[in-house]
C-alpha cells in the first residue's frame, strides 16, 4: 500500500530531524489510525469571496481535513485536522523585524511537507522572520488535538493536547498538554503539562502542572488514544458530529443574526442563543448555552450549559462547562473549566484564564474581574496561589513566585501583550463589525461553498487523495 509507504517516510524524515533530542516517532503512529478510515473521509476546501483561492495537493491522505486560504501539502498525511488560513499576510503588508521594516512580497501560502497531523488545527500565520512568505510546516508529526497557531516547524513531535503558539520550532518535543510561546527553540524537549511564555528581553512566564494530578485529564501511551477526563469528556459528544458529516453541505442553522456566522460544520444542541457578531467556527460545540454579542467558539471549541456576557474569546480548543463568563473573558487555548448545577464556575469581566488553565469546581468558585488565572485549580481556596489581580500583576519588575508559577521580568509588558493580542482576535473574528471595513471571520466565511476531495476508496492508492492543483500560488518573487 502507498499509503504505508508514505508514513514509513515520513517517519524516517521526522526521525532525522529528532537526532538530536533523540526521540523516535515511530511507536507513536504506527497503528494510531485505522488503515480504512483514511479512505471513508472526503476533505473540504472553503471558497468565499474574501480569501484568495489557491490548493495544491501531492502524494498525501487528507481524510476529514477542511482548508481555508493558500495552502499545499505534499507527501503528508493529514487526519481530521483544520488548515485555517484566513489570517495569512497579504502582499504589502510591511512587518517589523528588529529595526526593519520588511515588505511581504506575496501573498503568504501555508505549505505542509513529510508531516502527519492528527485532528491537529494550523491557524495564524509565520512568525518566523526569515519566513514571511511561507507558514512551513515540516516534518512534523502532531497528535489529537495539538493546536499549531502562527509557528513555523522543522522537526517536531507534538503530543496530544499540546500548542506551540507564536514561535518558530526547529527539532523538538512538545509533551501532553504543554503550552509554548518562546520566541525561536531549537532542539529542547518539554514534558508534559508545562506552560511557557516569553518574550526576549521582556518577560517570561512558567507553570508546571503536576504530574500525578494531570494523568486524570490526560494520560497517554505511544500508539494508543489519549485516555483521561478530556477524551472521555469529547467521546461522550462524539455522535452528535455524526449528522453534520453525513451530508456534503449540512443544512445552515436557523435563527443566527445575519452579522453571526455558526458554521455548517459546527454542533448546536438545545436551547442556544448566538448574538451579533459571534463566530461558531467548524467542529465547535454549543450546548443549551448563550453567547452574547462579539462572542466567539473556534474549532474544537465546547461550550455546555453557560453563558458568555459578551466579546468573549474562547480559543482553539477551550471547553466551558456550567460557567458564567463576564464580558471580554479571555479563556486560553485547551483549558477545561468544568462548572456543575451545584458547582458552578463564575468569572469576571475582563479576566485572563491562561492557555491549558485547569478549573475544576469541587465547591462553587468565582472569579473576580480583572484577574489572571493559570495552573489547576478545584476549589477557592486554590486561587490564592493561581489567581491574580492584572493591575497588580502589571506592576510586577524583576523576579516572582506564587506557588508553582515563575515570572521573572516587566508585568506590565505582559499584561498588555496580552490585552493587545485579546482585541486583535476581537477585530479579527468580526465582534466589532458595524460595515465593510470592520468585517471579520463573522462575516467573510459566510456562504462559504465547499470544494470536496474524495480519497481512492481502492487498490494501490487507497486512502490518498488524487493531485490536484486549483489556482495561482503567486509565488513569483515580486513586489
Amino acid at each position: 500500500m502507498q499509503l504505508e509507504r508514505l508514513i514509513d517516510h515520513i517517519v524516517t524524515r521526522v526521525n532525522i530531524n529528532l537526532r538530536n533530542p533523540r526521540a523516535d516517532v515511530r511507536p507513536y503512529v504506527s497503528g494510531l489510525v485505522a488503515e480504512d478510515k483514511f479512505s471513508q473521509y472526503y476533505a473540504f476546501y472553503a471558497l468565499t469571496p474574501y480569501h484568495p483561492i489557491y490548493f495544491r495537493f501531492v502524494y498525501s491522505s487528507l481524510a476529514g481535513t477542511y482548508f481555508l486560504g493558500k495552502c499545499e501539502v505534499e507527501n503528508s498525511v493529514l487526519y481530521k485536522s483544520d488548515i485555517r488560513g484566513d489570517e495569512l499576510k497579504k502582499r504589502g503588508t510591511v512587518v517589523k523585524v528588529g529595526d526593519s521594516d520588511v515588505t511581504v512580497y506575496e501573498d503568504e501560502i501555508i505549505s505542509i511537507r513529510s508531516s502527519i497531523l492528527l485532528k491537529t488545527l494550523v491557524h495564524n500565520n509565520s512568525h518566523d522572520p526569515e519566513s514571511l512568505e511561507v507558514f512551513r510546516i515540516r516534518n512534523t508529526v502532531a497528535l489529537h488535538f495539538s493546536n499549531i497557531h502562527g509557528t513555523c516547524t522543522e522537526g517536531l513531535l507534538l503530543m496530544p493536547f499540546g500548542t506551540v503558539d507564536l514561535t518558530t520550532i526547529h527539532d523538538c518535543v512538545v509533551g501532553n498538554f504543554s503550552y509554548v510561546q518562546a520566541g525561536d527553540l531549537s532542539h529542547e524537549h518539554i514534558g508534559d503539562g508545562l506552560v511557557w511564555v516569553r518574550a526576549e528581553d521582556a518577560f517570561e512566564f512558567k507553570y508546571q502542572h503536576p504530574q500525578d494530578a494531570l494523568k486524570k485529564y490526560v494520560d497517554y501511551t505511544p500508539g494508543q488514544t489519549p485516555r483521561g477526563d478530556f477524551m472521555a469528556f469529547l467521546e461522550e459528544r462524539k455522535e452528535d458530529f455524526m449528522p453534520v458529516y453525513a451530508s456534503v453541505l449540512p443544512d445552515p442553522q436557523e435563527d443566527i443574526p445575519d452579522t453571526a456566522l455558526v458554521s455548517p460544520y459546527a454542533v448546536l444542541k438545545g436551547d442556544c442563543r448566538i448574538g451579533e457578531n459571534v463566530l461558531v467556527a467548524q467542529r465547535a460545540y454549543v450546548e443549551n448555552s448563550r453567547l452574547g454579542d462579539g462572542g466567539n467558539a473556534q474549532e474544537n471549541c465546547y461550550i455546555v450549559n453557560s453563558t458568555y456576557d459578551g466579546m468573549n474569546v474562547t480559543a482553539h480548543g477551550g471547553k466551558v462547562i456550567h460557567c458564567h463568563l463576564g464580558q471580554k473573558v479571555f479563556t486560553g487555548f485547551n483549558s477545561f473549566l468544568r462548572g456543575n448545577e451545584s458547582c458552578p464556575v463564575k468569572v469576571g469581566n475582563e479576566s485572563i484564564i491562561m492557555p491549558h488553565t485547569i478549573i475544576d469546581a469541587e465547591e462553587p468558585i468565582e472569579i473576580p474581574s480583572n484577574s489572571l488565572v493559570w495552573g489547576l485549580i478545584t476549589t477557592a481556596k486554590d486561587l490564592e496561589t493561581h489567581c491574580m489581580d492584572l493591575d497588580e500583576f502589571a506592576k510586577l519588575k524583576g523576579q516572582f513566585r506564587l506557588g508553582e508559577m515563575t515570572f521573572e521580568g516587566s508585568g506590565k509588558l505582559f499584561v498588555d501583550g496580552f490585552r493587545k493580542r485579546i482585541e486583535h482576535i476581537l477585530e479579527e473574528n468580526g465582534a466589532y463589525f458595524d460595515s465593510d471595513d470592520t468585517r471579520g471571520h463573522a462575516q467573510t466565511t459566510q456562504g462559504s461553498s465547499y470544494s470536496l476531495l474524495q480519497p481512492y476508496p481502492q487498490g494501490p492508492l487507497k486512502g490518498l487523495c488524487p493531485t490536484v492543483s486549483i489556482g495561482d500560488s503567486g509565488q513569483g518573487g515580486r513586489f
